[in-house]
């Protein structure tokens, strides 16, 4: 109830320091003082320690006519709480209830023995007695009274004092009551007020940003008067290379962004068109002044050329260092234009920048400006190269020296370029012109050359000088160097369109066209003429019946060949070419030259359909020059068919080093089948029969109603192939024909058919032929593996007739009722008909094949291919 009220007690005693004697103290006024304060630090007793407890305001004695106001007021500290307040209270009245008992008591015991003594002067009797003794009770009542009376004054005087501060709290409350609620009126105003502040702050800034947006906005369109007064002004082309300009050029962009960006704004149309004019207009000022300063210093450096004659020293001179002195700060004022040039993100494939043409201008101009000085002096030097003495005109020493001369001039003219302009659009178009000089004099001697060689020289120089091998380029090209094999790229088509050209003119006359001579068609004589002045005159001779294979005593070469008219015998190639090529038919030799020549230096495709048609017209030339050999004297179809086996196989290990691709089929669609369908159904009168259209879709009348896919697949290896195939089983069959003439179907089919001399026959007939197989084969091949597959595919096929034979001999037995014996493993007897397997023991002795060593598993193989219709 009383938390944190304060009570002040006057000081009864003085600090135990000042006490004196209680018989020297003075009788004092009674005072009221503020004691200390309960929330000071706890008193401490006469043994210095704490009591535990705050010690609180001791009351005196005092009477109430004595109090003249309130007590004093102190700077003690307040009491936290009631309880402290009670305790401290309490501690206070029983310290001074003991000192005040201590001296009542010595009071009444000196008045007790005073008024004893005087009691008993004064008794005389029982009545005086029982007075004394009654006033004695009574004064002892009374004394023990004093202390209760005296707690109660006090009690009343606390009493009173606690109303009076109760009631100044209460005051104090409602006071502060009042500062509260004041408090708060003065809290909502000042929200209310610095809500005002805060949105009159907003608004301000709002302004302000519509302000800046406005004058933002509107300095886009502000500007367009002074920049147009600028530009339309009498000398505005003075200032072009200025920073000025450029600045001004740069500001003019950024209003066209604007514009473009805001075009819902009211006016942004017409302001856009403006600016793109003054932009136009400004960018001509620069191609003026561009093209104004370039033509100065043509005139200054053409005048100083006309005035005298000059040496190469001073023309250089002249023609780029003159051209240099200004290039640069004629270069960033075209740069202006170039940034405006470049297409804009998502341009379509072949559109242009909205001002390349003013830059394409300055190309232009520059172009034909240093045309004018540069091209010139390169055709008259091109002209004395031309005049120079040469080997009878020779066409690549011509073109070495000329394109020579015209790239060292185009490096200088690059060069000079890039400090005109930035990046390469325009200087090659610029270069091509500096080249037709060269071009001038170089296509028409291209055109006029007749040699092969030539052309496959210039291809040659050309391809290996000056342009670049895409498949074995690794580094990247260098950025600011010259790429001249754009330039040189005309002419190596020009030379490779003109070596095509005489190719096939080769391919047509020399192969195609082709008439042999009669020493040119002596087989095997010319066979002989190379075995002789070859290496096989010093190797000893190789039979297949005897002794080991061999290697083929002519080498062939796995790599192509080049075959020079006028070549020495022993080339590059590392053997006697003289004795590789002399056999050789003179088509299959100028074949494998043309392509040896014409490798490399044409394009991939262009050279496989080159080589398709070299291998076609000279398989077909080899096949014709095949049919005038029988009828020679002292030939027979064996030589033909041996002359084409050989030189096919020349041909097709030749044309693998060449890398010749397969050929797309050519697919057509044959129409020829419909006209007559149709013509067919109009005379049945059936046209319009819908049955009759069901039928010819379906299975078809006159052909069918559908198309044909005509396939025309022209590769040569495949045709090769296959001429090989059909000539070798031509060959074989041949032999194999022959000796089986006494068991063929015309021999059985005979009624006087005797199976033992049929089987005798061709035990005589293979006698005679084996060696003749044998000796045709080595007048025109040399490889033993070769001759030796031959020989075993003739054996099958008589082994196979032989089969056929008796197989019909044991089904005409069993028709006939007779008993038919084997033969036992063995020799076979001669008086009567052999099984296959002791024929095929037999055969096997007879073609000797059992006798190469090493041979037998690898002549298997061989022979299952032969079989199949290859080689």
């Amino acid at each position: 109830m009383y938390d944190d009220a304060s009570y002040y007690y006057s000081s009864h005693n003085p600090p135990p320091q000042q006490q004196q004697p209680q018989d020297q103290r003075q009788p004092q006024r009674a005072k009221h003082k503020r004691k200390q304060s309960l929330l000071d630090a706890p008193d401490v007793n006469e043994e210095g320690e704490a009591d535990g407890r705050l010690e609180g305001p001791t009351l005196e004695v005092i009477d109430e006519d004595k109090i003249n106001g309130p007590p004093q007021a102190t700077l003690r500290r307040r009491v936290q709480s009631y309880t402290d307040f009670h305790h401290a209270v309490r501690a206070v009245l029983e310290k001074d209830e003991r000192r005040k008992q201590g001296n009542a008591r010595g009071n009444k015991l000196e008045e007790y023995q005073l008024e004893s003594s005087e009691v008993q002067e004064n008794i005389s009797d029982e009545l005086h007695f029982a007075d004394w003794h009654h006033n004695l009770e009574q004064t002892l009542l009374e004394s023990s009274h004093d202390e209760y009376t005296e707690c109660q004054k006090q009690l009343a005087i606390s009493e009173s004092h606690l109303d009076g501060l109760l009631s100044d709290t209460a005051s104090t409350l409602a006071l502060l009551d009042n500062l509260t609620e004041n408090f708060k009126a003065v809290e909502s105003q000042t929200t209310a007020f610095q809500q005002q502040c805060e949105k009159l702050l907003q608004e301000q800034k709002r302004l302000e940003g519509l302000a800046n947006d406005l004058d933002h906005n509107l300095k886009y369109y502000n500007y367009l008067e002074p920049v147009t007064r600028r530009l339309n002004a009498p000398g505005a082309g003075s200032f072009v290379r200025s920073k000025e300009f450029s600045e001004m050029l740069a500001r003019i962009d950024e209003c066209l962004v604007y514009m473009a960006a805001h075009s819902k704004h009211k006016e942004s149309a017409t302001y856009l068109s403006r600016y793109r004019l003054l932009m136009t207009r400004g960018l001509t000022l620069i191609r003026v002044n561009f093209v104004g300063g370039l033509r100065d210093i043509a005139t200054d450096v053409s005048r100083r050329i006309a005035d005298r004659q000059l040496n190469d020293t001073t023309m250089s001179a002249l023609l780029y260092a003159k051209f240099r002195v200004g290039a640069s700060e004629l270069k960033e004022v075209a740069q202006e234009i170039r940034k405006r040039a470049v297409l804009p993100a998502g341009a379509e494939v072949g559109q242009e920048g909205q001002y390349q043409s003013l830059m394409n201008e300055l190309y232009t101009s520059y172009s034909a400006t240093r045309g004018k000085l540069v091209i010139p002096l390169a055709r008259k030097k091109i002209n004395d190269i031309a005049m120079a003495p040469s080997p009878a005109g020779d066409l690549v020493s011509f073109a070495r020296s000329s394109v020579g001369y015209t790239r060292g001039i185009c490096s200088d003219e690059c060069e000079l370029w890039r400090e005109w302009f930035e990046g390469d659009d325009g200087m090659y178009d610029y270069l091509e012109s500096v080249c037709e000089p060269l071009y001038d004099h170089l296509r028409p001697r291209i055109i006029h050359e007749t040699q092969l060689l030539k052309l496959c020289e210039l291809c040659t120089l050309l391809q290996t000088r000056y342009m670049h091998d895409q498949e074995e380029e690794t580094e990247l090209p260098e950025t600011n160097k010259l790429d001249f094999s754009l330039l040189i790229h005309p002419a190596l088509e020009d030379a490779q369109t003109r070596l095509v050209f005489r190719t096939q003119a080769i391919l047509r006359d020399e192969i195609e066209r082709y008439k042999p001579k009669k020493e040119e068609l002596d087989y095997p004589t010319r066979n002989r003429y190379v075995s002789l002045s070859g290496t096989k005159s010093q190797q000893p001779a190789t039979s297949g019946r005897k002794g080991s294979i061999a290697e083929p005593t002519t080498p062939m070469p796995k790599t192509p060949m080049v075959v020079e008219e006028g070549d020495s015998p022993s080339g590059h190639w590392n053997f006697d070419t003289e004795a590789a090529f002399e056999g050789w038919y003179p088509t299959l030799r100028k074949a494998i030259w043309l392509l040896s020549r014409i490798y490399r230096l044409v394009n991939s495709t262009v050279f496989d359909d080159l080589a398709h048609n070299i291998v076609h017209t000279t398989t077909a030339s080899l096949i014709h020059a095949s049919t005038l050999i029988p009828p020679l004297p002292h030939r027979t179809p064996h030589d033909g068919r041996l002359f084409l086996i050989r030189h096919l196989l020349i041909l097709k290990s030749q044309i693998v080093a060449f890398d010749i691709e397969f050929v797309t089929p050519d697919i057509s669609f044959d129409f020829s089948n419909l006209a007559n369908t149709f013509y067919e159904l109009r005379e049945r009168g059936g046209l319009f029969d819908p049955r009759n259209l069901w039928r010819l879709v379906s299975t078809g009348i006159g052909g069918g109603l559908l198309p044909k896919v005509v396939e025309n697949m022209f590769d040569a290896k495949v045709e090769l192939d296959g001429r090989l195939r059909s000539v070798i089983n031509e060959f074989t069959s041949s032999f194999a024909n022959t000796i089986s003439i006494p068991i063929n179907a015309t021999a059985t089919a005979s009624p006087r058919f005797d199976p033992l001399a049929a089987v005798s026959k061709i035990k005589e007939i293979a006698g005679k032929e084996i060696p003749i197989l044998r000796r045709k084969l080595d007048e025109y091949l040399d490889d033993v593996r070769t001759k030796e597959t031959l020989v075993a595919a003739v054996q099958e096929l008589v082994v196979q007739n032989y089969e056929t034979f008796y197989d019909h001999y044991l089904t005409e037995k069993k028709r006939a009722g007779k008993a038919v014996s084997k033969s036992k493993k063995g020799k076979g007897r001669d008086d009567e008909v052999w099984d296959v397997d002791m024929f095929s023991e037999w055969a096997s002795d007879a073609f000797g094949l059992e006798k190469l060593s090493g041979f037998e598993d690898e002549g298997a193989m061989s022979r299952s291919v032969s079989y199949s219709g290859s080689i």
